[in-house]
């Protein structure tokens, strides 16, 4: 099953699930329970902290949920903030970072990469967090629409369209879906 975020991130191939760590969790959980998928593909877009460059494609299996006062030490927590599924995970792996939160500052962020962390997307943590209680395999496939600096939503927005169309092609292109799914 393929699965998006919706609003402004929708295709006709994919359930859309909501937006942010809340509405995702709750909605795939649903779908989890009353359809269960064999899979689970979450697509989308995400920021770059600043290894990977506007329009690529980036595959992952690995999310976290760390948040800036995290990597500034001034806070905490008792939960397991990285989840990944599949193979063990190594250094190789990209990890995105999900957050209910956009960062806008290009110096705090360059911090996340010091965790291995290399993009972020809104809603992977919880995607993945849902098919690993479900036991379902599951992994993402993001395009990169902007850098998390203080033009982030406005990168976000010029580049969004054509950061779809890039997605949808490689994904054709890697034959996840038939050219007539994406119209």
């Amino acid at each position: 099953m393929i699965v998006c975020a919706g609003r402004n991130e929708r295709f006709q191939f994919a359930k859309e699930i909501g937006v942010g760590l809340i509405e995702s969790s709750i909605n795939l959980t649903k779908i989890c329970l009353f359809n269960r998928p064999e899979f689970i593909l979450f697509i989308g877009s995400a920021g770059s902290y600043g290894k990977h460059n506007i329009f690529d494609i980036v595959e992952s299996k690995s999310a976290s949920n760390v948040e800036l006062s995290y990597v500034q030490n001034l806070s905490y927590t008792p939960l397991d903030n990285i989840i990944e599924i599949g193979t063990n995970f190594t250094k190789s792996e990209v990890i995105v970072n999900s957050s209910n939160y956009i960062s806008t500052n290009k110096e705090l962020s360059k911090e996340f990469m010091d965790y291995n962390l290399e993009l972020e997307n809104m809603e992977f943590f919880s995607v993945l967090s849902v098919a690993k209680e479900f036991e379902i395999p599951a992994f993402g496939i993001f395009v990169v629409t902007n850098y998390t600096d203080e033009n982030a939503h406005e990168d976000f927005v010029k580049n969004h369209n054509l950061a779809m169309q890039k997605l949808i092609t490689y994904l054709e292109e890697k034959n996840i879906i038939k050219a007539k799914e994406a119209k």
